[in-house]
């Protein structure tokens, strides 16, 4: 079953604003306009305060006046007084905007350093999703509890480490416990690291500060020559010298890994420890893999220690051990990881497919042997219809991916208490108005924090099907995909289009699967969807690429104004992507980098050995792309098992990514 006769946007915002309306009292039932609405959300993008005050009170009994009383009180929020902010609390109990307000209220507060106003409002605050909030929290535990927990000063660091930005909450808090000797310095060097790998050069100074604010001077000139603090540099004898140089060479190697490496090797590798020299030649591996040089596993080489190295460096060696066919460094390096990254599903299947490969032959041929049978349990355990490494995992276990047999559909009682629940009526009503961000955010909130852990399945398949039932595509699809215990692929794999996208695919003969599973990654079927770069539609297509591709079908007649027009996107994201299909002859993982990252970049990352198509996806440098392709190929699977009715294979789509052919025709040069 497909969802028909939907309520289109401009339809449904007048039902869902009658349902608001209904629990507001008589006085306050008459609507302030959307447009106040609309023109409120602007005064707050731009930051004009007095705007926001001044309409305020014409936006009173709209749906959406939670939305315009939080963005004028956020607006002043440095100069509101705590009883304004608690009457807003109060107002709006229970709602995404009282407790949004209440994780910015309380990052003011930690500013404050007003410690008892902030444990007060912590205690009411559901979201605790904010890493900066979380550290401040964790700050008063260890400056009140006579006996703080074990755990504290790693939670710090977990949060501290997850922040890519310069902050105050758990820079503080980091300080805090390294100068109470309950973290070692030598975390917040490590932070200082990362800042340096990543060009952050504030967050690297705010790490120093902590622990050598008398060489912030030298960082500063880490940070904009590295190659010069180095020249000058005589010597690494104190520990705090070594923490520079070891800071200059991450530094350069964020750019330039092989001179890092000759500068490592000599002079300065010597003059450095095991755990500094290890951090050194991690990074220096990661950025050679990131580049796809065959000199990476040679950096990883020299690391003494795999402990010393960041689980982004080691994902990073065991996808250049993956593409090396190393599959003993590989198994090695997954059992260096942490936990938690070990136990994520890329890993456990890298890992059992390590196992299997590196049998002996009389392992191979014992149905017992414990290695196998480990393999065999890792893949059984993440096997499943929906997600790359699930179905590759149902492809190694010898079988396909079939649709799973459907939920018994939501009851009118769930329906009717999806219906009137504000928060999700709200989030439709903000959509409705164009105010995607906005609804998005509170629909996740009602969907995933308001309740502790969450909505159950049924309440979360009712919630998806109230979406679906409006044509609110992207939150049909994700909050499906949250149900545990079941999966309702009508809601996760939904087909609007049908028609128009079956019939152009099959009249350029191309895979209607494949078109679908690309559209449902790149715009989850939102029909005005406008990425930051400028691509438009259901296809997400540039504007210069739509001009091409309209030119090379004979489209005579176009302007970008038509992208908008779902029948033209269609017709030309379709084009372009057999097009790219045919550049990369008819190479599915290929096409869908290109569509995503430019047809250059993969035509650079496909130069090398010949890889299975996953290890070649998986070793895709750019992580958004890399994220893009596995989905895309998942999601294809997926499609054309519904379409056909019959078992599908993910690994039949993936096939080798190699070196261009002596006998495939030339790359068109100027395929955008």
């Amino acid at each position: 079953m497909h969802f028909s006769k939907i309520l289109t946007p401009a339809l449904f915002v007048p039902l869902i604003a009658g349902v608001l309306l209904a629990a507001v009292p008589p006085a306050q039932a008459q609507a302030g306009s959307d447009d106040v609405i609309l023109e409120m959300n602007q005064a707050f993008k731009a930051g004009n305060t007095a705007a926001l005050t001044a309409l305020l009170p014409m936006a009173q009994g709209n749906p959406l006046e939670p939305w315009a009383a939080y963005w004028e009180l956020k607006a002043r929020l440095e100069t509101a007084s705590p009883q304004e902010v608690q009457d807003f609390f109060t107002r709006y109990a229970g709602t995404y905007q009282e407790d949004r307000l209440r994780n910015d209220w309380l990052l003011l507060l930690g500013q404050r350093r007003d410690w008892d106003a902030f444990s007060a409002n912590y205690a009411k605050f559901r979201m605790r999703d904010d890493p900066e909030v979380r550290c401040y929290a964790l700050l008063i535990e260890q400056m009140t509890s006579a006996t703080p927990p074990p755990t504290l000063a790693a939670q710090v660091r977990k949060n501290w480490y997850s922040l890519h930005k310069a902050d105050d909450g758990c820079t503080l808090a980091a300080a805090t416990l390294i100068g109470a000797k309950k973290m070692p310095a030598l975390d917040a060097w490590r932070k200082a690291r990362m800042g340096m790998a990543t060009d952050r050069l504030t967050m690297a100074g705010n790490a120093v500060e902590i622990v050598a604010p008398e060489v912030l001077d030298q960082v500063a000139i880490i940070g904009k020559s590295p190659a010069r603090f180095l020249a000058i540099r005589a010597s690494a004898r104190s520990p705090v010298d070594r923490q520079l140089v070891v800071l200059a060479l991450v530094r350069m190697a964020a750019n330039d890994p092989d001179a890092a490496a000759d500068q490592l090797r000599s002079p300065w590798g010597p003059r450095l420890n095991s755990e500094e020299r290890d951090w050194v030649w991690g990074f220096i591996g990661r950025q050679a893999a990131t580049r796809l040089s065959d000199d990476a596993l040679e950096y990883y080489g020299q690391v003494s220690n795999d402990s010393n190295l960041t689980d982004d460096m080691l994902a990073w060696k065991a996808r250049a051990a993956l593409r090396a066919g190393q599959w003993r460094a590989v198994l090695s390096t997954i059992d260096a990881m942490g936990p938690a990254q070990r136990d994520e599903v890329t890993w456990v299947y890298w890992k059992a497919h390590a196992l299997l490969t590196t049998l002996s032959a009389a392992q191979r041929n014992d149905p017992a042997s414990p290695r196998r049978l480990e393999a065999t349990a890792l893949l059984q355990g993440i096997a499943g219809p929906s997600g790359f490494y699930p179905q590759l995992a149902l492809d190694d276990l010898g079988q396909r991916v079939t649709v799973p047999p459907l939920p018994v559909p939501p009851t009118a009682q769930e329906k009717a208490a999806a219906l009137q629940d504000p928060g999700l009526m709200r989030a439709l009503y903000a959509i409705g108005l164009g105010l995607r961000s906005e609804g998005v955010r509170e629909w996740n909130y009602t969907t995933n924090l308001q309740t502790p852990g969450g909505m159950s399945d049924r309440e979360l398949l009712a919630a998806a099907d109230l979406a679906c039932e409006r044509h609110v595509w992207d939150r049909c699809i994700n909050t499906s995909e949250r149900t545990k215990s079941f999966m309702d692929f009508d809601q996760r794999f939904p087909m609007p289009q049908e028609q128009a996208v079956v019939k152009r695919a099959r009249e350029i003969h191309i895979d209607p699967a494949y078109v679908y599973g690309l559209i449902r990654q790149e715009s989850r079927f939102i029909v005005d969807a406008r990425s930051g770069a400028g691509a438009s539609g259901l296809m997400q297509i540039m504007p210069g690429t739509a001009r091409w591709t309209a030119r090379k079908i004979g489209m005579t007649d176009f302007t970008t104004d038509q992208i908008a027009d779902q029948d033209t996107n269609i017709a030309i994201g379709t084009a372009y992507l057999k097009l790219i299909l045919d550049d990369f002859d008819n190479s599915m993982p290929l096409a869908a980098a290109a569509y995503n990252a430019g047809p250059g970049r993969p035509r650079k990352w496909r130069n090398g050995p010949v890889l299975d198509g996953a290890i070649w996806a998986e070793n895709i440098p750019f992580g958004e792309t890399r994220e893009y392709v596995k989905k895309v190929l998942a999601n294809t699977t997926d499609y054309a098992a519904i379409l056909t009715g019959q078992p599908q294979s993910l690994r039949a789509r993936l096939g080798t990514v190699g070196p261009r052919a002596a006998d495939e025709p030339d790359p068109v040069k100027d395929l955008p």
